[in-house]
C-alpha cells in the first residue's frame, strides 16, 4: 500500500488544495486516468466559478453551490453530468475538511442535490410506422412458415400490447398449466403479468387473422408435445432473445428507420390507443401496470403528437426558414 505523501501547510491554502486532492487521488486512491479527467474538469469549474462569485473555496457557501449547480444546468449540462459534478466537489471538501492544517469549518456541497433527472420517453414506432412493419412479410430463407410466424408475433405484440414474457409463455391452448394463451372465438389473449398478477386483452382483427395463419402451419414445426403458441425451427418454443432478432431483422427488411424490438411495439400499442381514446385508466389496465404514475408517461408521447401536428398544420406554428 501507498503511503501518504508528505503534505506542506501551504498544500491546504485555497490556491493549491484542489492541486493536492487531484495528487491525493492519483497516487493514494489511485484513481483510474478517465475518473481523474473527470474530477480535474469538475473541481476547475468549481475554482472558475467560486472566482466569478468573488468567493474563495474556504469561504463558500451552499447558496453558491446552488448557484454553480444553477448555471451548469443552464448551460446544458444533463443532470447525471451535474450530480458527477457536485459528487467531486463534495468529496473535495470532505477531504480537505478532515486535514489538521486546513480552515475549513463546513462543506457547502452537503445537502445540494442534483436536479432530477428527466424520465425518458419510450421509443415507439409513428402509427404509418407500425402499419408498415405490420404489412411487411418478406419470405425467409424459402421458408415462408417463418414468415407467417413473425408477421404472427409482430400483430400481436402491437395489437394487445404484451410484454415480452407475456408473448413467450403464450401456449397455442388453454390448459391448466397454461400462463396464457389466446382465444380466437372471444379474441382475447390471457396472459400472466408481472406479479403473477393475470390480465386480459382484446386481440384486434388483423392480429387474429395473422395467428389463424399461423395456427394453420405450426402443426408442421412444433413438436406433438409442445404447447408453445410460438416454435422455431426445431420446434421448441422461441426464447425473448430468439424474438429480439427476428423483429430487428423485420423492422430492417420493412425499412425503418429506427430498430424494432419488442417493447417498442408495446409502447407504440399503448401511445396510439392514448391518442386514439384519451383514457389513461383504460392504457393502464390494457397494460397491466399497477400504477397509474407508470402509464402517465405515455402522456407525454401524445403530446409530443400534437406539438407534431401543430407544428405541421397550425396557421400560427412557428415555421423554420420563414
Amino acid at each position: 500500500m501507498t503511503s501518504p505523501a508528505p503534505r506542506s501547510p501551504a498544500c491546504f491554502e485555497p490556491h493549491a488544495a484542489i492541486g493536492c486532492y487531484l495528487t491525493h487521488l492519483r497516487v493514494e486512491r489511485r484513481l483510474a486516468a478517465r475518473t481523474l479527467t473527470l474530477y480535474t474538469d469538475a473541481l476547475t469549474r468549481l475554482q472558475t466559478g467560486a472566482a466569478e462569485l468573488g468567493t474563495a473555496l474556504d469561504t463558500l457557501t451552499p447558496a453558491h453551490v446552488r448557484r454553480l449547480a444553477a448555471r451548469l444546468h443552464a448551460s446544458g449540462l444533463a443532470p447525471r453530468s451535474i450530480a458527477l459534478h457536485l459528487s467531486a466537489w463534495r468529496g473535495f471538501y470532505r477531504w480537505w475538511g478532515r486535514e489538521p492544517l486546513a480552515d475549513v469549518r463546513i462543506n457547502p456541497v452537503d445537502g445540494v442535490r442534483a436536479p432530477k433527472a428527466g424520465q425518458p420517453l419510450p421509443k415507439a414506432l409513428a402509427v404509418d410506422e407500425a402499419q408498415q412493419l405490420a404489412a411487411h412479410q418478406p419470405a425467409d430463407g424459402g421458408d415462408d412458415r417463418l414468415a407467417v410466424r413473425d408477421h404472427a408475433i409482430c400483430e400481436l405484440l402491437y395489437s394487445s400490447g404484451l410484454r415480452i414474457a407475456e408473448l413467450v409463455a403464450l401456449d397455442a391452448r388453454a390448459s391448466g398449466s397454461a400462463a396464457g394463451w389466446v382465444d380466437l372465438a372471444d379474441a382475447t389473449a390471457h396472459v400472466l403479468g408481472k406479479g403473477s398478477k393475470r390480465r386480459t386483452v382484446p386481440v384486434g382483427a388483423p392480429a387474429l387473422a395473422a395467428l389463424q395463419a399461423w395456427l394453420a402451419v405450426r402443426p408442421q414445426l412444433a413438436r406433438a408435445d409442445d404447447l408453445a403458441l410460438f416454435v422455431g425451427q426445431r420446434g421448441g418454443r422461441l426464447t425473448d432473445g430468439q424474438i429480439r432478432q427476428r423483429l430487428k431483422r423485420l423492422g430492417q427488411s420493412a425499412g425503418l428507420a429506427t430498430p424494432v424490438h419488442p417493447h417498442m411495439l408495446r409502447h407504440s400499442a399503448a401511445s396510439h390507443l392514448l391518442q386514439s381514446s384519451g383514457d389513461l385508466r383504460a392504457v393502464q389496465e390494457f397494460l397491466g401496470h399497477a400504477d397509474i404514475a407508470t402509464t402517465q408517461v405515455y402522456t407525454r408521447l401524445d403530446f409530443q403528437h400534437l406539438a407534431k401536428v401543430y407544428d405541421a398544420a397550425h396557421p400560427h406554428a412557428r415555421r423554420k426558414g420563414g
